[in-house]
């Protein structure tokens, strides 16, 4: 398990820098299939900027596995990774003794089936948003920095692809990821890229959350 000061979502990608010797056992166990499936855990930390065997308290309880696409072995031992996000899980129990990174006991979380009324609205909740997204990103990026989602992502999907482009406090993307409603997902992403937007034209510069972009001291 990797505990992060960011939150992965399903479908988004995740390069790593890995220096920190108890994850440089963790990737060479995933390359080597030692932890079988190419698999981790990727939680969010809730306070702090370190997990340790005193206070995994400190995780929340809902994460994203990653699945090892790329890695990539320095000459010094270090990795750089590439993971993309796959299945939302709920973490049960944490065993800091089997290994020397944390190894996680979860459960699946998987979306909840709306009822037919929200489920035919579905389309007009994922135009809605998209349209919340550009709005956005015309305002944040340049041109060439962004592009509309492709129309067949799913709705389910459709939300997390549209967090992807913004830049979000981690408190918003833990409550996206906790969320098991796609409808619920699309209002919910729209309502923060209005709430985004309104800040962007109010400053005429993409906000820097002090908490999100410190340089502080990494725990990798």
């Amino acid at each position: 398990m990797f505990p992060l000061g960011s939150v992965l979502l399903p479908g988004a990608s995740l390069p790593l820098h890995i220096f920190e010797p108890r994850y440089r056992q963790l990737v060479a166990d995933l390359t080597t299939g030692a932890a079988p499936g190419g698999c981790f855990g990727v939680v969010a930390i809730r306070r702090g900027w370190e997990v340790g065997t005193d206070n995994v308290e400190a995780l929340h309880d809902i994460g994203c596995s990653a699945l090892l696409r790329e890695a990539r072995r320095l000459p010094d031992g270090r990795f750089d990774i590439v993971a993309r996000g796959e299945r939302r899980f709920r973490l049960l129990d944490v065993d800091t003794a089997s290994a020397p990174y944390l190894i996680g006991k979860v459960e699946w979380v998987p979306d909840t089936e709306p009822v037919p009324e929200i489920r035919d609205l579905l389309p007009v909740l994922a135009s809605s948003a998209r349209q919340a997204h550009g709005h956005y990103c015309r305002l944040a990026w340049n041109a060439e920095d962004w592009a509309e989602p492709p129309e067949d992502v799913t709705c389910t999907d459709l939300a997390y692809l549209l967090a992807a482009d913004c830049l979000l406090y981690t408190g918003d993307r833990q409550h996206l990821l906790e969320l098991t409603c796609p409808a619920r997902r699309l209002r919910w992403i729209r309502q923060v890229l209005v709430r985004e937007t309104a800040i962007l034209r109010a400053l005429r510069a993409v906000p820097a959350h002090v908490s999100e972009f410190a340089e502080l001291p990494s725990r990798n």
